[in-house]
């Protein structure tokens, strides 16, 4: 597969799924803003106000304040630069989408990413940094780079689109003896990518009150 051999640039990467974060973030809120012009525009026109001539308002608030809670709890591209500026790429021949699930703060896919004729590649919790909800085209056609520390955590870039998702671990107290007893280096360089915690999780009720 083409970019298999050759490492990705990592800044490339970043700037990849920071223009795709961006443009998301611009089409919701062109959306929303779009819906709660709908009265407006309907009034303009001559139409009588009414509960009806209001319903689009609900829709445009629901938009704008889901991409509020989106970009404030659930964007990962700053983790994932962390990561990416502690751990070397390192690159695997399999990618396996095993299932998704949605959430509020976006699609997290069950993934393995392993070597082939290698057995005992750990399940990870994946979702991907620039809040799009779709699976990566061509995650499953070939392999992929990571960076990370399995246990703890890490990145997986996908070859050719740079597109990249964060990952964790999908059973995380299953390797906390692990993490527990890992050398010093291994701590070290987890605890400055931000990997010590479970990251990827959604927001409380009272994270979500406080907006």
């Amino acid at each position: 597969m083409a970019g298999s051999t050759e490492a990705p640039d990592i800044d490339q990467v970043l700037e990849h799924n920071r223009r795709t974060w961006a443009r998301h973030v611009v089409g919701r809120i062109a959306l929303g803003l779009g819906w709660l012009a709908v009265p407006f525009l309907l009034h303009v026109a001559g139409v009588p106000d009414s509960l009806f001539t209001m319903l689009p308002i609900l829709p445009g608030v629901y938009v704008l304040l889901f991409l509020l809670i989106r970009t404030r709890h659930g964007r990962r591209i700053a983790a994932c630069e962390k990561i990416l500026r502690t751990y070397p790429l390192e690159y695997r021949t399999k990618v396996a989408k095993k299932s998704e699930q949605w959430q509020l703060l976006g699609t997290v896919f069950t993934i393995r990413v392993s070597t082939r004729g290698q057995q005992g590649a750990p399940l990870m919790r994946a979702i991907n940094a620039s809040a799009v909800r779709h699976w990566p085209k061509g995650a499953e056609d070939g392999g992929a780079w990571i960076a990370g520390d399995p246990p703890f955590g890490g990145v997986v870039i996908i070859p050719g689109t740079n597109d990249m998702l964060f990952m964790q671990p999908a059973d995380w107290q299953k390797f906390a003896r692990e993490r527990e007893e890992a050398d010093p280096m291994r701590s070290r360089l987890a605890l400055q990518a931000g990997l010590t915690q479970l990251v990827e999780k959604e927001p409380s009720l009272g994270a979500v009150r406080g907006l």
